[in-house]
């Protein structure tokens, strides 16, 4: 039989795998295999496309790539650096806008700033945000790595709207947990915000 101190440090590590809390500035979700990162990020996507998405991912340099060839939807697994659990998979023809995204945090540039730029961009006509695609984005407190199940999981959904106001769809611009709602409205980075309730609350 293991002994008392044994056995309570192997239910440690196995906590630590669960629930995302860094040791040494690295969260649990650092350095997952390839497979593994997939698992966790295609249950972004619904069921149906979920085989056929391409995913992103980290290698073992730490480096951002493909981790597996698609179509439809583009999968990103956990990111390394931060600090809460999130997958998401977003429409194919909205990655020059995400890829956009990534390199303006790579130059430091956040918040405002960075929608706007963002914003400029589309209305320049360098990059598209068509009307009716969709980014899922899933959080939950960590992940089961023998099976890639998400613990706690929340799904919501981001419908781009460019240009859409309440005037123009009748959606309201307050969130709501039972309804659509509309951010950022009248401007090139409208969208309509599906956020279903937390623990069916």
């Amino acid at each position: 039989m293991p002994s008392t101190a044994s056995h309570a440090c192997s239910l440690l590590l196995g906590a630590l795998l669960l629930v995302p809390t860094a040791l040494s500035g690295q969260q649990p979700w650092s350095g997952l295999p390839a497979d593994l990162q997939i698992r966790l990020a295609v249950q972004a996507a619904p069921q149906g496309l979920r085989e056929s998405a391409m995913v992103q991912g980290w290698n073992e340099d730490g480096e951002f790539v493909t981790l597996r060839e698609g179509s439809g939807l583009i999968c990103m697994a956990p990111n390394p650096e931060r600090e809460e659990f999130e997958v998401s998979c977003h429409h194919e023809e909205l990655e020059d806008f995400f890829q956009m995204g990534r390199d303006l945090y790579a130059q430091g540039i956040t918040g405002p700033e960075r929608l706007q730029a963002r914003w400029d961009a589309y209305s320049a006509g360098e990059i598209a945000i068509p009307t009716g695609s969709v980014n899922h984005i899933l959080t939950g407190s960590g992940f089961n790595p023998a099976t890639g199940e998400v613990t706690d999981p929340y799904l919501r959904s981001t419908v781009y709207t460019p240009g859409a106001t309440p005037e123009t769809t009748g959606i309201g611009i307050q969130p709501a947990a039972n309804a659509p709602w509309l951010m950022f409205p009248g401007t090139p980075g409208s969208h309509i915000m599906i956020t279903p309730p937390r623990d069916g609350g």
